[in-house]
């Protein structure tokens, strides 16, 4: 091969087929995979089509975190002549050639590489790194298609709530981990693993939606003091929500309390964090001694009075969605004697028709 590209590699075995892996330059990223089978059916094509929505957030992330951004490997099939010459000290290091004649054909990652060459026009500073490139020799259509299948369909996306535990970025979700440290009743009953708890866990909170009713409460960027004033929020509401206080002294069961009041629901906790808006908006207000009155609260299914149409149906159903959660939040205001926004009256016209 007299025009070839080189790359370092290193070989190695599955399957009894060989493969390699290369570090390749940012900047020619481009020119070895082309965006030829976009439009292309897909029955003929060995890639999900580019979901374009995506590719300005993975952008993003690598400009925020130039300094620490990180990628896992392409794969990628080679169709066309390549040759692999190991060094003289070991057979599996080495350089990878191959043609330019050859085809590329991305197997996992188009969205990362997309992102890539978008991120390059803004920084091009990033040309000179690498990013890992696994190869495999091209085996027609079936065999690519196949590969997709295979790199894909055991994936499983990580919850919400474990990516918010890992994220040292997000600062609500580090505000998050922090109030939930030091409030003990949240430590005893978050999970934080799972998005979706079953009827006999332990917990009766997730991470993600304390991350979420946070984000209520505080909306835009997070400021000084912010951190206690959650801390001073939700400890108050802890300690006036009875039927919370019966369950740490073991006088009320998880399982009744998840049977028969709407005090773990998802909506309702995202309902406190409007009404922790309210009072981080009005710092003027006596805050715990209104809260007091969370203790004469009817938080049970059946109390239709209260909680029809907003927590739960005509049928017993749970109410899901932001709609539940103004209303829920709408009538907890109106029993802690808070008045409603304009916004917040309409709801309610609209519950009542």
């Amino acid at each position: 091969m007299d025009f070839c590209y080189r790359f370092p590699a290193v070989k190695g075995l599955q399957a009894g087929k060989e493969y390699y892996i290369a570090m390749i330059p940012l900047r020619i990223l481009n020119k070895i995979f082309g965006n030829d089978d976009e439009y292309i059916p897909p029955e003929y094509r060995a890639q999900r089509r580019l979901n374009t929505t995506r590719i300005p957030v993975i952008k993003d992330y690598i400009l925020d975190n130039r300094d620490n951004y990180v990628f896992s490997a392409l794969a990628a099939s080679i169709d066309g002549d390549f040759k692999f010459i190991s060094t003289k000290e070991n057979a599996n290091i080495g350089v990878l050639e191959v043609s330019m004649d050859a085809v590329f054909l991305i197997n996992d990652g188009q969205h990362r590489k997309a992102a890539i060459e978008e991120a390059l026009k803004d920084d091009p500073s990033l040309g000179d790194e690498t990013i890992s490139v696994v190869f495999f020799e091209d085996k027609g259509l079936e065999r690519s298609q196949q590969m997709f299948t295979d790199l894909n369909k055991h994936a499983v996306r990580t919850s919400n709530s474990l990516s918010t535990l890992y994220d040292s970025r997000d600062e609500f979700a580090v505000i998050t981990k922090q109030v939930i440290a030091e409030i003990p009743f949240f430590q005893k009953y978050t999970d934080k693993e799972k998005d979706n708890l079953g009827k006999n866990s332990s917990k009766i909170f997730t991470l993600t939606n304390i991350y979420k009713a946070n984000k209520n409460i505080l909306h835009g960027s997070i400021q000084d003091g912010d951190k206690e004033f959650l801390v001073d929020f939700w400890t108050n509401v802890v300690n006036n929500i009875i039927e919370w206080q019966e369950l740490l002294d073991k006088k009320l069961s998880k399982a009744d309390l998840k049977r028969s009041y709407i005090l773990c629901l998802n909506i309702t906790l995202l309902a406190l964090g409007r009404i922790g808006n309210y009072y981080y908006l009005h710092r003027e207000i006596n805050m715990p001694s209104q809260l007091i009155a969370l203790r004469k609260i009817d938080w049970s299914r059946d109390n239709r009075a209260d909680w029809n149409g907003r927590a739960v149906r005509d049928n017993g159903k749970v109410n899901t969605g932001e709609k539940a959660v103004i209303l829920i939040a709408n009538r907890i205001k109106e029993l802690l004697g808070i008045p409603l926004t304009d916004a917040e009256k309409k709801s309610e016209k609209s519950l009542k028709r």
